[in-house]
């Protein structure tokens, strides 16, 4: 299916002769298909928006070919909030909520995610051309937040060292973010022709803060990017590149599933075959269905080797 990329956009852009770098993202099209695939509670959807327009922002960083995973494992009655970006914003999406839950629309991070303090983040970094032996790059943290953009910035400063502001906002109709981030002194940034000095940096740096600071919720969900930085930085010397557009693009396969499933084992896979007949795995992301009977497992387990497919937790279920 062709998807119109018109309404999804991610600008980058950098404040000239200083080592700060910024980003907005919309992603209305893109969310839309996420959404299609599931009905999530009113807070549920806001949460998963804000985390879809976080991860295209930070994938917009990625410098090796590959993708980005956020999760947050929950102890409330969201168990698993999953968004998945590539390097070319393929974005897909999935929530897990506990059996039973019950949950306002008003309800905060803290209430449906972290109540017992026990909720978790995990970012992810899996290379898609790994070389032998190479396993992906995992960053896992407490909970520390009340909302999505400050537990990503509490982990780009513990587990990365960046300084990083974010502001996020999602509803029914659209995901939007701004990124600002600090860059470390004598970085390549791309497109500066000049080093500031640290003072005129932090001073950058600071006024940024404060622009970005008087953008309110209701503003961000209803301007749409190129408005958003003519509002908030005309008065500074930016330099913007080549819009890019993310988009909807599910990963799952059929060798997947059985790579997967592999690695259950053969006596669980056999165990369950024996309860149900075959197997019926969905993909939680996309919906899409795959059927193994016990011809199509046998085959699985007739070789050793198993290719390396590493996926978020809740991409498929029985």
């Amino acid at each position: 299916m062709t998807t119109d990329t018109s309404k999804d956009i991610l600008q980058k852009f950098i404040f000239d002769n200083a080592a700060v770098r910024g980003e907005l993202v919309e992603i209305s099209n893109a969310w839309r298909e996420i959404q299609s695939r599931h009905d999530y509670p009113t807070a549920v959807k806001g949460l998963l928006g804000e985390m879809v327009a976080a991860a295209a922002l930070l994938s917009a960083n990625l410098k090796f070919n590959g993708a980005i995973v956020m999760q947050i494992f929950g102890d409330g009655p969201v168990q698993l909030l999953v968004v998945e970006c590539d390097a070319d914003l393929h974005l897909r999406a999935t929530a897990k909520l506990a059996a039973n839950a019950v949950v306002a629309d008003d309800a905060s991070l803290v209430d449906l995610l972290n109540k017992t303090g026990k909720g978790r983040f995990v970012i992810t970094l899996d290379p898609k051309d790994k070389v032998p032996g190479q396993q992906p790059y995992q960053g896992v943290v407490p909970l520390i937040g009340d909302n999505v953009a400050t537990v990503i910035e509490n982990y780009m400063l513990r587990s990365e060292q960046m300084d990083t502001k974010l502001w996020l906002a999602a509803d029914d109709g659209v995901a939007r973010g701004l990124l600002l981030q600090k860059l470390p002194r004598n970085s390549a940034v791309e497109g500066q022709v000049a080093q500031a000095t640290e003072e005129e940096d932090l001073e950058t740096w600071n006024r940024a803060l404060a622009l970005g600071g008087t953008l309110k919720r209701e503003e961000l969900l209803t301007t749409d990017v190129e408005t958003l930085i003519r509002r908030l930085f005309w008065e500074e010397t930016i330099r913007v590149f080549d819009p890019a557009h993310p988009e909807f693009r599910c990963t799952c396969s059929r060798e997947k599933v059985g790579d997967m499933l592999k690695m259950l084992g053969r006596e669980e896979v056999e165990s369950a075959l024996a309860d149900l007949g075959q197997l019926g795995i969905n993909c939680d992301f996309c919906g899409k269905h795959y059927g193994f009977d016990a011809v199509d497992c046998a085959q699985l387990f007739a070789t050793d080797s198993t290719a390396d497919a590493v996926a978020p937790v809740s991409d498929v279920k029985h």
